[in-house]
């Protein structure tokens, strides 16, 4: 009998230990358990929003995501952070012009710069949709000779040199070496939070808000399949189209031309020549802050838009099937049409997503505390 109590004390004893050991270790490595997991909205017009599986959100890890998004460390000069291009201001696009003008755009066959928002609907990235996930997408920048010239073990030493990243880092990955995976994934969870879904559009959809009489006029312009079947190719929620189509060449370029193109498109991705020409279909949200228009940033206003769709398309063997009258030029709009049209496509702009201080920098609030 009393060996079975001692051998039952031993017993409790023994779990005692382990349990305290595994609480120990859990709290060291940071286990998902002990994070706080971010809480997303649930927006009642957009479908359900995917989640990654490898990359929880969480808050910690959104705030430290934020501080890296406008951290010029990133660069190689210090000197560019990732809201250089992508401002607030203009949906995490950019400012016509402030980069670079579009004619430089066109000449040189480089490209303009995607908004970043409703990311988690997306399946591939860029306008030649060359990644497939957001982590993967915050490491082409980086090394871009374009945009920040920089290397990843460069940037490891500058970050893991910093007492600001490396707690921050701890609070989020636990006791590791700070790494660009962990980089990027920050980066990526903070721009999964990057939700526009208030825009008057929206409220009109949710029965909150009503067109004026020009405004609906011109979104059923867009509607109408003889008109202009805009949304046949475009998005105004998420931009959740998936495979091949979402992505399209729009008749910007003669068949000669298609040939000479500096810019090849999806086709440096796919290898297949009837890809040459064909540009990710971008969403129409927030396309009133968007500017310049196109992958080569060619068009510089909304007018211009409207009236290349309008009267100049240009047939080529690769032009998307969805671009209506293709053959006689597009859909030739009056006067009135294009104005009305215009109108409505400012109701995809939500204020408060530009103005959401969650998104902003995090660098000046910390200096007005």
């Amino acid at each position: 009998m009393l060996l079975l109590q001692i051998r039952k004390q031993r017993w409790v004893t023994f779990s005692f230990i382990i349990t305290l050991i595994l609480i120990i270790y859990s709290f060291s490595y940071n286990n998902d358990s002990f994070v706080e997991k971010y809480d997303f909205p649930i927006i009642k017009q957009f479908p359900k929003m995917p989640h990654s599986k490898k990359n929880p959100v969480t808050i910690s890890g959104v705030e430290l995501g934020r501080f890296l998004f406008y951290d010029p460390i990133l660069s190689i000069d210090s000197n560019m952070s990732c809201s250089s291009c992508h401002r607030q201001s203009h949906a995490f696009s950019y400012e016509l012009n402030y980069v670079i003008t579009p004619k430089e755009l066109h000449l040189n066959g480089r490209r303009s710069i995607l908004p970043l928002f409703n990311l988690a609907w997306s399946s591939t990235y860029f306008w030649d949709g060359r990644v497939t996930t957001i982590e993967e997408q915050v490491f082409h920048p980086v090394r871009n000779k374009n945009e920040m010239n920089s290397n990843w073990l460069l940037i490891e030493k500058r970050i893991n040199r910093s007492d600001f990243y490396k707690n921050k880092f701890k609070n989020v990955f636990g006791n590791k070496r700070i790494d660009s995976v962990m980089i990027a994934k920050a980066i990526a969870q903070f721009e999964r939070t990057l939700l526009s879904y208030n825009s008057k559009f929206d409220k009109v959809q949710n029965n909150e808000a009503k067109f004026t009489k020009d405004e609906q006029e011109g979104y059923e312009l867009m509607l109408n399949k003889n008109k202009g079947n805009c949304f046949s190719c475009h998005t105004t929620g998420v931009n959740d189209l998936k495979g091949e189509k979402a992505f399209a060449n729009d008749g910007g370029n003669t068949e000669k031309e298609l040939k000479l193109l500096p810019d090849r498109g999806r086709e440096l991705v796919t290898k297949k020549m009837t890809d040459i020409g064909k540009f990710r279909i971008p969403t129409l949200r927030n396309i009133g802050l968007t500017a310049p228009y196109m992958h080569n940033g060619i068009h510089d206003n909304l007018e211009h838009v409207i009236n290349f769709y309008s009267d100049g398309i240009q047939v080529n063997n690769n032009i998307d099937g969805r671009i209506n009258n293709a053959h006689a030029g597009g859909v030739h709009f009056t006067t009135i049409e294009k104005r009305k049209i215009a109108l409505f496509l400012l109701t995809l702009t939500d204020s408060s997503f530009i103005t959401n201080k969650a998104f902003s920098n995090p660098f000046e609030n910390e200096k007005n505390k």
